[in-house]
């Protein structure tokens, strides 16, 4: 798809977000959203973007910052907009969120419950940044340093696969302590 090709698939493909953003019961991610969109078209992350500014600057979608993250959420006159343009939306793709929509945001809301990256410092240091996450609020995060790409990958997948079980060891350590 050509972004300045076909006005149809444009119009659609901002429909679809609004569609998605109107049926959605709490602000979501642009990651999440983006995941949604693409359970049901095939769009490229930079139309993506496109389409999400071309609607934040019409007024259709707020974008706000919470703690580390930009979330998006419907407007008032969002869902007018959605009201009166619905029906150029295709059914199957209707039906295609509808059926996974639940599920992907079971998905999006369980990998971002945990999550760890790591950002070089310097050649020979990287810090790791763990944290979990609870409705858009860190409800745990620790920083450490690395002094190798693959010591600091090792605690990011680490943490990753043991969160769970890490945390409330770390929690009893702090309280005990």
């Amino acid at each position: 798809m050509k972004i300045t090709s076909d006005n149809n698939t444009l119009a659609e493909n901002k429909v679809l977000i609004l569609y998605i953003l109107n049926n959605v019961t709490k602000p979501i991610t642009n990651d999440a959203l983006y995941s949604i969109i693409t359970s049901a078209v095939d769009l490229n992350y930079f139309y993506f973007q496109q389409f999400l500014l071309d609607l934040i600057e019409v007024k259709y979608i707020v974008c706000y910052k919470k703690e580390t993250q930009d979330f998006y959420e419907i407007t008032e006159d969002g869902k007018k907009t959605l009201n009166l343009t619905l029906d150029i939306l295709p059914g199957i793709i209707k039906l295609k969120v509808d059926t996974n929509l639940k599920t992907n945001l079971e998905q999006v809301d369980n990998s971002q419950s945990i999550i760890a990256e790591y950002t070089p410092k310097s050649e020979n240091e990287y810090e790791i940044e763990c944290k979990i996450v609870d409705n858009g609020e860190i409800v745990f995060s620790i920083k450490i340093l690395a002094y190798s790409r693959e010591q600091a990958q090792e605690i990011v997948n680490n943490w990753k696969k043991n969160a769970i079980t890490l945390y409330p060891q770390l929690l009893k350590i702090l309280i005990n302590s």
